[in-house]
């Protein structure tokens, strides 16, 4: 009987390769030995038989349900899981063993894991952006609970990027409202931009969307305030530039 190697459950979250393809269907059932599972789950595993792997995982959960293996089967039949983009199967196992071992030290990797899933698919800003608030969600409870970790390091780089697409997505919205001259509807998404995603890339541009959005309604106080504003945050953006110059014209 091959021992059972530890170093092996640290090695695996390293790995980042892409998935080979296999069967859905999974084995019949044969009763074996802890070590015989696990171990074969972590052969398939490296030699990139993801769906043979995740089966196996969860084999050892399945067969030794009380033992520390099967907690670590767990994991890593949610991060197989993960490889294959089956990124619901990966979130529901993930949960689970939060839900069954909330004070593990591996839980940081299962909540890691749960926004990665979401991450992976958020779309363009055209799209609904549910995944993306989801994602976001799960990211920040990684920072909130393991904050001095790795997770929690780049959980953060992935908060800030999920904050600037859904900005981005006000940013379209914003757009189309003031394409439609629906001036008040667009003044609103901006501002919500500059309000709740004030650290993101498109703030410059939402507050030029603004003047331009004031100008037309002629409301020119409020058009030279808000340029003013974009002018002493970001007085080297073209934005700024662009805004000048449509107050100095209207003011001519």
């Amino acid at each position: 009987m091959r021992k059972i190697n530890l170093n092996k459950f640290v090695v695996i979250f390293a790995l980042f390769f892409a998935s080979c393809s296999g069967s859905d269907e999974r084995p019949e059932y044969r009763e074996r030995s802890l070590a015989a599972i696990y171990n074969n789950a972590v052969y398939n595993l490296e030699r990139g038989r993801v769906q043979q792997a995740a089966f196996e995982f969860d084999e050892v959960e399945r067969q030794h349900p009380y033992s520390s293996w099967a907690r670590r089967s767990m994991l890593m039949s949610a991060y197989a899981y993960y490889l294959q983009n089956k990124y619901d199967q990966s979130i529901s196992t993930a949960q689970r063993f939060i839900s069954l071992h909330p004070g593990n030290k591996h839980a940081v990797y299962a909540y890691y894991l749960i926004g990665q899933s979401y991450y992976e698919r958020i779309q363009d800003v055209a799209r609904d952006q549910r995944i993306t608030e989801l994602a976001l969600e799960s990211f920040v409870e990684v920072v909130r609970r393991y904050p001095d970790t790795d997770y929690a390091r780049d959980a953060q780089m992935k908060i800030d990027l999920t904050n600037d697409h859904l900005a981005g997505k006000e940013m379209y919205i914003g757009r189309y409202y003031l394409e439609k001259k629906a001036f008040l509807a667009a003044i609103n998404r901006f501002r919500i931009v500059t309000v709740d995603y004030q650290t993101t890339s498109h703030v410059p541009e939402a507050l030029h969307r603004t003047v331009e959005a004031y100008l037309s309604m002629g409301l020119l106080d409020e058009a030279y305030k808000t340029a003013s504003v974009l002018g002493h945050n970001f007085p080297n953006s073209d934005w700024y530039k662009d805004s000048y110059e449509l107050i100095q014209s209207n003011l001519e």
